[in-house]
């Protein structure tokens, strides 16, 4: 009896330590996240510092005059007098660096200026386009994942059959294919041929922006979206997932007897994930490139097609804080990769 009760000891202190050591192991993971996210934030202000310079001199280099576009056509009317008034109230002719301390302190006090293509503060163009913007990019990269999870695990799984050599040449074919290329033939199929989705905007003509009005005219962008984005992904997540399946703890596992289905998705999916999360996080700024592509072919009133016109009509202070948005958009892509690597492979270390 005391032998029993002393084994039981054992057993029940060995269970406590190792809940211990597993607590104490998540308590270290999640401080070594904020580390992270820390040690990320402080490198991004310098990043955000020279971004915000480079796009600013190179505005100030540019020939187009910033006076032309405060008047208008009206420029050609006004006097000498009123166009140096208003060069002196606007600070034109001000030293190029105080110029960018202006711009810089206004952008830190929330001031990003005066969209002069829309005829309003920056920040209601912002405040109007960008949850629009974020709507688009986010069932996109969520239909570009769930893409790449079923075609990569199946062709992966069935390697060399019918399924894996036409995904393979459609992915390798399509992965030079421009986005807008994707949304006039998705376009000119879904929409003038068969006549299933709406071509453009957010809303049928003045119909109110209710939930099934949006879903609608949001399935056709953001699955064009989701699928120039896609070959990518597909591609890399097959060939790690090949890797995983020739590691020697998937071939142990396969010698046990498991089913082929609990190998694949059991124990080689969760080793090829780690490399596709990185992949995942790496694609923002192709994300950010398509985004601008297909909110401008589909009329999507997102922050990203404001970029076009912005860029079209020289409208420096729209287009400048556009700029810092995608650098902010390209480092917490990266960020959120590596937090997801951290927290899924105890292996990694987090240091930054």
């Amino acid at each position: 009896m005391v032998e029993r009760a002393e084994l039981d000891g054992g057993v029940v202190s060995a269970d406590v330590s190792a809940g211990v050591a597993a607590g104490r192991g998540a308590v270290s993971r999640r401080r070594a996240v904020g580390v992270l996210v820390l040690r990320r934030i402080a490198l991004a202000v310098p990043v955000l510092l020279v971004v915000a310079c480079g796009v600013f001199l190179l505005g100030a280099a540019s020939p187009f005059d910033p006076i032309h576009q405060y008047y208008g056509e009206n420029v050609f009317t006004a006097s000498d007098q009123q166009l140096d008034r208003t060069r002196d109230e606007l600070g034109l002719d001000d030293p190029i660096v105080v110029r960018f301390g202006h711009w810089l302190g206004g952008i830190v006090t929330g001031d990003l200026g005066t969209s002069r293509v829309f005829h309003q503060p920056v920040a209601d163009v912002l405040a109007e386009r960008l949850p629009w913007t974020l709507l688009l990019a986010g069932t996109g990269i969520v239909v570009a994942a769930l893409l790449a999870l079923v075609l990569g695990v199946v062709t992966a799984w069935r390697q060399g059959g019918l399924l894996d050599r036409i995904v393979t040449a459609v992915g390798q074919g399509m992965e030079g294919l421009p986005s807008f290329v994707v949304a006039f033939a998705a376009i000119g199929v879904f929409s003038l041929g068969l006549g299933w989705l709406p071509v453009a905007g957010v809303t049928d003509g003045d119909a109110d922006a209710t939930f099934a009005q949006v879903a609608e005219h949001l399935v056709l962008p953001a699955l064009v979206l989701g699928v120039s984005q896609a070959p990518w992904l597909v591609l890399h997540l097959r060939q790690s997932l090949l890797t995983a399946l020739a590691d020697d703890h998937v071939i142990g596992a396969r010698a046990r007897g498991l089913p082929e289905r609990l190998v694949v998705t059991g124990h080689a999916l969760p080793t090829a994930l780690l490399p596709f999360l990185n992949v995942l996080g790496t694609r923002v700024p192709e994300l950010v490139t398509g985004a601008v592509l297909v909110e401008t072919v589909f009329s999507w009133p997102g922050a990203a097609s404001a970029m076009v016109e912005a860029g079209l009509a020289v409208d420096y202070p729209l287009l400048a804080v556009l700029a810092l948005l995608a650098t902010v958009a390209v480092l917490l892509g990266s960020l959120l990769a590596d937090i997801a690597t951290v927290v899924t492979d105890p292996r990694v270390r987090a240091d930054g």
